[in-house]
């Protein structure tokens, strides 16, 4: 086979993928999160590049055969790794109708059809979290990238206020941009800063404990000093426990030093969606910028991050692209989610998102955040009642941080311990959840996200990690 034009299996090996789609999905439930006996299958993806490929059919039939056995399956139930939903039902088919469609959602005249279901979508989403209705954004790949949007606004605001336009002119001969946050501060908003030329460790971070709680006097104090325009990242759901900076309190620092505030909501933003958490994210309506992961507890596909803004026109003054005469300019009607983000070519990302939302609606999803509100509780409990397990943190979303702490083993011991469980853990494959420091402490924190987790898989993680403590 030399050219796709003469490849007659176009219809035939879409239907491949779809006869392997039902088993595989089924299986899901009954399958290790990663079986250590097929790695050696990667061995056949290997080799040369083909002069000669072998068509459509046979080079598919190879990817389905390697990837269902290989892959790390982390669209099923027991994977408690990072934060990671599965795909809804509705959301896969709606990332199979966008590689269908094979749209550019860059602009209005590339794609009417993918800017009006962004649009719609980022209505959703906006009313799913309860946000202001002058509020607006775009899509984006990741958190990082959701991150990265925000500050970049926020970069532009800053320089703003002192009379640069930093889009067209950058930040030579500008002073540091102060950026101020709680010791919850997440990796992606320091490379965002990073990629923005402000660097990633210009965060001042002001944190009154070794957990990393905001320290609001010491950064108030910090506000009065400088006296100039500030960034503070407020951070809404920590990656290790689930904690939340007390965004209302930060909004009020903001509000009375003339501050921008930037949330760092990738997960943590969900907590609006039940009653029981929604005090979470209380103030979450005063920032000037919000981010947001949708693979992440809205169970949609990767690269489906999103940004909001409360002034959404900052979006077209940072992000609109130099003048190229077959562009349109960020006013012009024909415009689109290319000059509002940090991509142009962009992938219609917002289809699965659509359909997802369409399919389960507001109640749908409030249902599924409460019922891992419910497993988290059940995993604390489960692992408050082992003898051999600690748990080091209160649970106030869908993150469970514990230790194993067999007795008689003395501390100093527990660190070595917990790094060698942590790692029989993600060899053994039946489950997955790594280890972090939490407070100077090594410990697991399995993260509840995935629409499929039910009791069944909580109470075989506990029994999992248990068996396997030397």
């Amino acid at each position: 086979m030399t050219d796709p034009l003469l490849d007659g299996d176009g219809e035939s090996v879409l239907r491949q993928v779809y006869d392997a789609a039902g088993p595989y999905l089924a299986s899901l439930a009954g399958r290790p999160v990663l079986d250590p006996a097929a790695a050696p299958l990667l061995r056949e993806l290997a080799g040369d590049l083909p002069d000669k490929g072998d068509g459509s059919a046979a080079a598919v039939r190879k990817l389905l055969h390697v990837g269902t056995e290989a892959a790390t399956h982390s669209a099923g139930p027991r994977f408690f790794h990072f934060v990671i939903g599965g795909v809804t039902p509705a959301a896969l088919a709606g990332d199979w109708t966008a590689s269908l469609l094979d749209q550019n959602a860059a602009f209005r005249n590339s794609s009417t059809f993918a800017t009006e279901v962004e649009t719609v979508a980022l209505r959703w989403l906006r009313e799913l979290f309860g946000l202001p209705e002058g509020y607006g954004g775009a899509l984006v790949a990741s958190a990082t990238f959701a991150n990265f949007t925000g500050l970049g606004a926020a970069t532009h605001w800053w320089g703003e206020r002192h009379g640069v336009d930093v889009a067209a002119n950058g930040l030579v001969g500008l002073p540091r941009m102060p950026v101020l946050s709680g010791g919850y501060v997440h990796a992606s908003s320091r490379k965002a800063l990073q990629m923005l030329g402000h660097g990633r460790d210009s965060v001042e971070v002001f944190a009154r404990d070794d957990i990393g709680r905001a320290d609001l006097a010491a950064m108030e104090r910090r506000l009065a000093e400088l006296g100039a325009p500030a960034v503070i990242i407020a951070n809404a759901g920590e990656v290790n426990a689930g904690d939340f900076d007390p965004v209302a309190e930060l909004a009020d620092l903001a509000e009375r030093y003339g501050a921008w505030l930037h949330v760092d909501g990738a997960f943590g933003l969900f907590a609006a969606l039940s009653p029981r958490t929604a005090g979470l994210v209380a103030g979450i309506e005063r920032a000037d910028s919000i981010a947001c992961d949708a693979h992440k507890w809205l169970n949609v596909p990767y690269e489906s991050g999103f940004a909001f803004l409360r002034e959404p026109a900052r979006l077209a003054a940072a992000f609109g692209m130099p003048g190229a005469a077959y562009l349109p300019a960020p006013d012009d009607p024909r415009g689109g989610y290319a000059l509002l983000g940090p991509e142009s070519s962009r992938r219609a990302r917002a289809l699965p998102i659509w359909a997802t939302l369409a399919a389960y609606g507001r109640s749908g999803y409030q249902a599924m955040v409460e019922r891992h509100l419910d497993l988290a509780q059940h995993l604390a409990a489960l692992v408050d009642a082992a003898p051999d397990l600690e748990r080091l943190a209160d649970v106030p979303l869908c993150i469970v941080c514990f230790r194993v702490r067999p007795p008689g083993v003395p501390e100093e011991e527990l660190d070595d311990l917990n790094r060698r469980v942590g790692a029989a853990v993600l060899a053994d494959g039946r489950v997955f959840a790594g280890t972090t420091l939490y407070g100077g402490r090594v410990a697991l924190r399995p993260a509840i996200v995935n629409w499929r987790t039910t009791e069944s898989d909580i109470e075989a993680f506990v029994e999992i990690v248990r068996s396997l403590i030397p």
